[in-house]
Formats: C-alpha cells, structure tokens, sequence
C-alpha cells in the first residue's frame, strides 16, 4: 500500500502541473503539499528533514535575491556593455563567447540570473527570428550543464549536495570533467552555424521586468521550489531505495530522458541518494542534465527564456530533441570508455 500511494503521488507531480493550468501556475505550493504528503506516508519526517528544508534553500535564494537586485539597478550598463562587445568582437564569437560564458558562470550567479541575462543578450542581437530561437535553446543546454557544478547554480544541484550530505565543490569534482568541455564545444559549434546576414523577423523580451517586487518574488519562488523538492525526495526514499537503485548505471543514464518533460530538479529529488554508486551517481545526473535542455519543461533557464522570448514548444522541440540526443549519445559513449 505504502509503494502505491508513493507512485501515485509521482504520477501526480508528472502529469498534473501539465493538465491543471492552476498547477502550472501554483507549482511551488502543489510540489511542497506533494512533498509533505509523501514524506507523511514515509514516515520520513524528522528534525533534520526540516532543518534541511528550511535551510538547504538559502544560499541559492540569496544569490538569486543578490544578483537580481545588482542586474536590475545595473540594466542599462549590462546594455551598453553587451553593445560595446558586439560592436568589437565579430559576431560569432560574441555569441560562442555568451554561450560559454554563461554556462561556466551559472553555477555562480545561478541559472536563473544566467538566463535573465540570456534573454537580454538575446534581445540586444537582433538576429533572425530561427537563428536567435536556435542560440537561445543552446545557450540553456549550456547554463543547465553548468550550473550544476555547485549547490548555488540550480535547485537540482542544491538537493544532490543536501542529499549526498557534500561539501560545496563535491559535483565539480564528480562531472566537472564531463561539464566544461560540453559548455565549450556548444558555445564553439553554435558561433560556426551562425549567419549574421540573415534577415528576418526577431525575437523580443515580453515580459521585461519594471518592478524590484518581481525580483523579490522569484528569489521567494526559488526558495519555495526548492524546499517543497528536498521533502518530497525524502518522502519518496523507499522508491528510490526499492526501485531506482537495482537499475545498472546506463539504465540510470537513459531512463532520465523523462527530464525533457519535468523539470530535472524534481526527478534528482526522487532518485538521488547515498545508497547510489558513484558509477549510477554519475548516470543519473548526466542523463537528467543533458535531457533537460530538450524541451521547455525540462529544466528552469529554458522555462525562463521560453516564456520571456515567446518561443512555443515545438520552435523549442525542432532545436532541443536532436541536439539533445546527439549529445546524450555522446555523452553515454564517452562516460561509457571513461568509467
């Protein structure tokens, strides 16, 4: 009784913020009351849980609150610094540079203020509406590869940290090694398809934001999000424990395509655990980084960009599924030989 309430209430968390428009909108609250359920049903309720909930949270919040804070009062230097750099360096190495830059320095601004930043770059290029769709979709492939190098760049690596019980530069060490040189050879391979001449309608930011409240807001959101995810992967231990762990490591690596469709945080609450090998570790957090970037669902930067560009799932599709199975491919062959 106890695995069927469990998987009923990870059948909800997967289908319903995708069916119930009040869901989607309300994600924190639905994903915190989910948690607190399953770990009530878990009986994994205890001090240290909600020590970690309460505290686990904070430093990605506070970056979140101090970078938005600085980006918001600094918008019209950011402007003139990106014009100065465009006028400058040729255009595709502006891009290739943007891509790798904000994919390496995510992990310390966060990927959300990463791609805040994006979508700024984005609405400063003024390139053809497909080839700035294109840059925008690889440039969040690369912001959620590398903001999971430290607890700070996203909520998935805040809770591997918590969960793994880590220190700060613990998943550096671990897929650092895979990470950068993926960063780089998007960033490279993104400035050589470039076509400045193209011509054409552009992308534009829709919701450019006027208010300090909204930067408030979102550092609360993000506060929120995260806390809700770190109790519902303690309350569902017992299926990660039961289920997720007797897989093989490429088992791991594979099944975690499902992130195109959730967000990658919430899966890496539920699978994540010490009970996991390093080997499976390693499986699980590649299959779920590099699956996230392929739809909009699947990973915070590309929701952000997606919803302040105006770009629609299937723009978003035509671009993330095949890049991100030649990348999943590539990736599973070179951890295969390196393991």
């Amino acid at each position: 009784m106890l695995d069927i309430s469990l998987w009923l209430i990870v059948l909800a968390v997967l289908v319903l913020p995708f069916s119930v428009r009040k869901i989607e909108e309300n994600l924190e609250l639905f994903l915190f009351a989910m948690g607190a359920t399953a770990a009530t049903i878990s009986s994994m309720w205890s001090g240290h849980l909600i020590r970690d909930a309460l505290v686990e949270p904070v430093g990605i919040s506070l970056v979140v609150l101090g970078v938005g804070a600085a980006f918001y009062y600094g918008q019209t230097r950011l402007d003139a610094l990106f014009a100065r750099m465009a006028a400058a360096i040729p255009l595709r190495w502006t891009v290739g540079l943007l891509i790798v830059i904000l994919g390496l320095v995510s992990s310390l601004i966060t990927a959300i203020i990463a791609s805040l930043v994006l979508v700024e770059a984005i609405h400063l290029l003024r390139l053809e509406r497909k080839q700035e769709v294109r840059i925008t979709v690889l440039a969040c492939f690369s912001i959620g590869l590398g903001a999971a190098l430290t607890p700070v760049g996203e909520p998935l690596s805040t809770i591997v940290t918590a969960k793994m019980d880590e220190s700060f530069g613990y998943l550096f060490r671990l897929i650092g090694a895979y990470i950068v040189p993926g960063v780089l050879i998007l960033g490279v391979l993104t400035g050589l398809a470039l076509n400045p001449g193209a011509a054409g309608a552009t992308l534009s930011d829709l919701r450019h934001e006027r208010r300090l409240r909204d930067v408030i807001l979102r550092a609360v959101r993000v506060f929120c999000f995260v806390a809700a995810l770190i109790l519902l992967g303690a309350g569902l231990t017992p299926l990660v424990d039961r289920y997720i762990v007797k897989l093989p490591a490429p088992g791991l690596f594979w099944i975690n395509m499902i992130s195109a469709i959730l967000d990658n945080a919430t899966l890496a609450a539920a699978e994540v655990g010490p009970v996991l090998s390093v080997r499976q570790l390693t499986g699980v957090l590649l299959g779920l980084l590099i699956s996230g970037g392929m739809l909009i669902p699947g990973n915070i930067p590309n929701i952000i960009a997606a919803n302040r560009l105006g770009i629609g799932s299937r723009e978003w599709a035509r671009v993330g599924v095949p890049v991100g199975l030649v990348l999943m491919l590539g990736y599973f062959l070179v951890w295969l030989v390196s393991a």
